[in-house]
């Protein structure tokens, strides 16, 4: 299982009671965080999530509201005695960047491992158990998508080991996905996964887009996901033109991507700081993918199946 949380739900600027968009991905006990905008590491405690689970960073791209944090993060990090490596993923340039921000943070007790994404194919090394995959969205600059993802072992089982009279300390290898041998009645048995195993489960998986235009490959990139995060800075259609203009999606677009590749849920973020109340505008939404939510500051999801 996978815990999911949305720290913040913002866009552009933090406001008093909604602070910028983030998304917090843990896996026993280590975590992914995507995006870092100003204030984070309030966000972050306000969720009550832990800052020394974080493994692995992932920078959407380079405008602020997704980047300005960064320097008080890892202060946050160096302050709790922090000495294993971060590693920390996004677009071209992200050294520079990274560079930048962090000369008010220049003595960090631990090291920080960039990783600059090629926007044709980008890479990502997994991280906390996890397997990310990412893809260059429409912003008007390099900037992306991430899928994150758990590969579940296929499920053992022992009502098969046993009538093979498979050893008990032999399980956990076998369900490894390794044979194994034994003696029996002065034999040697061999004994193959397969055997045991009673096929794949398909894995969980979280996708999370923002800032951008809506267009065909996200929706076969996010296919079937059990949840989907994208944005919604507004939800009244009298707004596209505005939204088109600055790259950006509303209620509904969010919506129609969720129906079209399959998610099993939706949750709404990345609001303009016009956008007082989200919740007003669900209808919109619902209409065309009912299991949508308006996401909130802190909401918090555990996806196990």
């Amino acid at each position: 299982m996978i815990d999911v949380c949305l720290p913040g739900t913002g866009g552009m600027i933090p406001l008093p009671n909604r602070w910028l968009t983030c998304c917090w991905i843990e896996y026993q006990g280590a975590a992914v965080l995507i995006d870092c905008g100003e204030g984070t590491q309030i966000a972050l405690k306000k969720a009550e999530l832990k800052p020394s689970r974080l493994e692995l960073l992932l920078i959407t791209h380079f405008h602020a509201d997704h980047t300005a944090g960064l320097p008080g993060l890892l202060l946050t990090l160096a302050n709790s005695a922090r000495t294993k490596p971060l590693t920390i993923a996004g677009p071209p340039g992200l050294r520079r960047i990274v560079s930048a921000l962090t000369i008010i943070a220049p003595r960090l007790p631990f090291p920080l491992d960039i990783i600059e994404l090629d926007k044709l194919a980008p890479q990502i090394p997994d991280k906390a158990g996890l397997t990310v995959t990412a893809l260059p969205l429409r912003h008007g600059m390099t900037c992306f998508g991430y899928r994150v993802e758990l590969f579940r072992k296929p499920i053992f089982n022992p009502e098969k080991a046993a009538a093979l009279n498979i050893p008990v300390r032999l399980y956990k290898i076998l369900h490894a996905g390794e044979a194994v041998t034994f003696e029996e009645n002065g034999e040697t048995v061999l004994v193959s996964p397969k055997q045991v195993l009673d096929g794949e489960r398909k894995p969980i998986s979280v996708c999370y887009f923002t800032d951008t235009l809506p267009f065909n490959l996200m929706s076969d990139f996010a296919s079937g996901v059990d949840l989907l995060i994208s944005e919604g800075m507004y939800y009244d259609e009298a707004m596209r033109e505005k939204i088109e203009e600055k790259n950006h999606m509303l209620f509904s677009d969010s919506a129609h991507l969720a129906a079209k590749c399959g998610a099993k849920q939706l949750w709404l973020t990345h609001y303009s700081p016009a956008l007082e109340r989200p919740q007003d505008g669900i209808r919109t939404a619902k209409r065309i993918f009912p299991n949508t939510t308006a996401a909130h500051d802190g909401i918090m999801i555990t996806l196990d199946s």
